[in-house]
């Protein structure tokens, strides 16, 4: 006589495909349609993408009412389900046969096949992603030049010629507080404006060629602070190649996100952070091997070495292609074709290539329907721009309040202060963590997503700061202090390694997707320039939180506090305002903030619209409520759905709008006239029955 357990886990007869009319926590889905232009074959077997395994009410099946082999009734049972999701939303997604379970688990394995291209995705990717590593090269002049200053600040012979007549503690010729923080911050204000300057720019010349343009002003910077004999032409140099780097940090991962493949996104805009720590880790060993020249070269070489970057980065911008995203806002249809054939290696009479052109038009046309483009309509237009310009400001805001640039920017003269021996070579360890931890966070922001790696990496660097306060405040009298040191460094490199998994390479990724086209450019500009205005606060005050004497805080290891308290903040925010965006067109985002009302929702999110229906819809060639009156289409979805999890509601269902469901990325399925005409035996079945819901 079995046991009960054994009958709980004893397989029990049901279909292998189930109908796809799924509620999945709170999101609802009509993809019959699709469902029946990519059928699963019977016989198929799970990759190992990502699988996952959770309770499921579905309902029971028996012979009331049937269809080849799909019977329903409406008597809910629990089963344990496992579906294997192999890459672009819904229609690649496979499921096992069911059996019964009592008790609810979930399971989530990975591997390492984030990065596979989905097979359903046409041509080939090698060319944009060859693009957007190479683009990423603008990471190198923002990290090299960030990283370099802190080296040279400390350097001997600099110190001796640029001083005004200050001396430090020992009596040897130094420079104030003051000037450093001056001489530090003043990149960051030439950042500023110059990621200010990137929207009117990159949206008049395009962003290929205002990349160049960054790299010319860029390149004009360093040749003055080459030639610098002063402080002030030194700080006028760096200011000036600041405006190019603040340029450049807007445009290389908007550039990259408008080319890119969806499946591969995240990880290529993450090669900008990527290249970013390389520039760093460059400029570490660079100075540490001139530092102690006795000759002007001591500074020279490490700013010269710039001109390097920069003209590797300008001789490749000439030959790249501009982003067919651009060219659709500018009206060059033809152009955007041949520079999305050229990147997707596709025949420009490719149905997919055709088919993905005609979406991006139709999303472009749909947004310019719901206002204009000003900087006004950047926080007050719909769908929700507002709330994204906030999310994308929070995000590159606390980026810097993790104190970051503390560790980059003073992170040697910090070491140096807290009695740590060779300061140079602590600080030359910090730079080799950042950037081999860059490169698991480029795997895991595709496996994870953002919102999982953004909370995560929040985590582990409030730990590791509070844990640095800690004994640094603690323990910084002790006699055995060299101890207690080594102890700090440690957590100093975790909290390294924590940013560089994920604060570090994804605040960018999440601030070049989820802007919609016609205010991309001016909401990252926006979004960018505040990340530099942080970046320079930070760079001026902190002299002033660190050092001792009559005027400044003396907080020392104390302000590994502040930058932890932070930290904890960063876990909030992204909680309640940051969406998963990961396996979605930069188009399909625009439906996320559309049909997801909160943030923490948005990871069961699944597209469906097509932007060309809904283009075609709001015409007049289909009937039904317009999808613009977004308001009335949720409380209408709600009425209906009132056993709906959460905020997110479909807004194509025929008996709300009147509106066929329409699978994203079909164009056989855009015409309600064709859908009536080839309606077979199972739509029938299946409108009889109604919305027939599975949760899970």
């Amino acid at each position: 006589m079995p046991s009960d357990e054994e009958k709980d886990n004893e397989p029990t007869k049901a279909p292998d495909v189930l109908p796809w009319n799924v509620r999945h926590k709170g999101v609802r889905t009509d993809k019959y349609p699709a469902r029946r232009e990519n059928p699963s074959p019977s016989d198929s077997q799970p990759n190992e993408t990502l699988r996952r395994e959770v309770e499921s009410d579905v309902l029971e099946f028996d012979s009331a009412t049937c269809f080849d082999q799909y019977c329903f009734t409406h008597r809910p049972i629990s089963w344990r389900r496992e579906i294997v999701v192999t890459g672009d939303a819904f229609r690649d997604t496979h499921d096992l046969p069911l059996r019964r379970r009592n008790t609810a688990t979930m399971v989530v394995h990975f591997d390492l096949t984030a990065w596979r291209k989905p097979e359903s995705a046409a041509g080939s990717s090698a060319p944009a992603i060859m693009i957007g590593a190479f683009v990423a090269f603008g990471g190198i002049l923002f990290g090299y030049d960030t990283g370099t200053i802190s080296g040279i600040i400390a350097m001997r012979w600099w110190l001796d010629h640029f001083s005004t007549g200050s001396r430090d503690d020992d009596g040897l010729l130094s420079i104030t507080p003051t000037q450093s923080s001056e001489i530090v911050s003043i990149l960051s204000a030439g950042t500023f404006f110059g990621a200010l300057l990137a929207a009117p720019v990159g949206d008049r010349i395009g962003r290929r060629k205002s990349l160049m343009l960054a790299v010319l002003v860029f390149c004009l910077g360093v040749a003055m602070q080459t030639a610098s004999t002063t402080i002030r032409l030194f700080a006028a140099g760096r200011f000036i190649a600041g405006m190019g780097v603040g340029t450049i940090s807007v445009l290389v991962p908007l550039y990259q996100s408008e080319m890119a493949p969806k499946w591969i996104r995240g990880a290529l805009v993450c090669c900008y952070q990527l290249a970013i720590t390389v520039g760093l880790f460059i400029a570490a060993v660079v100075n540490y091997l001139t530092s102690n020249l006795d000759s002007a070269n001591c500074f020279r070489i490490p700013v010269a070495i710039q001109f390097i970057w920069a003209g590797i980065l300008l001789i490749g911008l000439i030959i790249l292609p501009e982003t067919p995203r651009y060219l659709i806002k500018r009206e060059m249809h033809a152009e955007a074709a041949a520079s999305l054939s050229r990147i997707r290696r596709l025949d420009i009479t490719h149905p997919a290539l055709i088919e993905e052109i005609a979406e991006i038009e139709a999303n472009h046309a749909y947004e310019l329907s719901l206002g204009p483009s000003t900087y006004r309509d950047v926080f007050r237009g719909t769908p929700h721009l507002g709330l994204r310009v906030m999310t994308g400001c929070g995000l590159q805001m606390l980026q810097q309040l993790s104190g970051c640039n503390f560790v980059f920017y003073y992170g040697t003269t910090f070491f140096k202060h807290a009695g740590i021996e060779s300061p140079f070579t602590y600080s030359l360890v910090t730079n080799v963590v950042n950037v081999a931890c860059t490169l698991p966070g480029m795997f895991l922001v595709e496996a994870w997503g953002r919102r999982r790696l953004l909370l995560v990496g929040a985590v582990g660097m409030a730990a590791s700061q509070l844990i640095v306060a800690t004994v640094g405040t603690a323990f910084g009298s002790q006699p055995d202090i060299q101890v207690w040191n080594k102890v700090m460094v440690a957590f100093v490199c975790l909290y390294i390694a924590f940013f560089a998994m994920s604060w570090g390479p994804v605040v960018w990724v999440v601030t070049s997707e989820i802007y919609p086209l016609k205010v991309r450019a001016k909401s990252m500009s926006i979004s960018t320039a505040t990340n530099w205005l942080f970046n320079w606060a930070i760079a001026y005050a902190t002299p002033y939180l660190v050092n001792n004497g009559p005027g400044y805080a003396d907080l020392g290891a104390k302000v590994f506090f502040l930058w932890g308290t932070f930290c904890v903040a960063a876990i909030f925010f992204v909680w309640f305002l940051v969406f998963e965006t990961s396996k979605i067109s930069l188009e399909q985002i625009d439906e996320l903030y559309e049909r997801v009302d909160h943030a923490w929702q948005s990871t069961s999110f699944q597209p469906s619209w097509s932007f060309q229906y809904i283009q075609e819809n709001e015409a007049g060639q289909a009937s039904g409520v317009s999808l613009a009156d977004r308001s009335e289409a949720r409380r209408r979805a709600a009425e209906e759905n009132s056993a709906a999890v959460g905020g997110i509601h479909a807004h194509d269902t025929e008996s709300t709008h009147g509106i066929t469901p329409t699978p994203t990325g079909s164009s056989q399925a855009t015409s309600s006239a064709t859908s009536s005409a080839t309606e077979t035996e199972e739509d029938k079945i299946i409108a009889s029955l109604g919305n027939v819901n599975f949760t899970f």
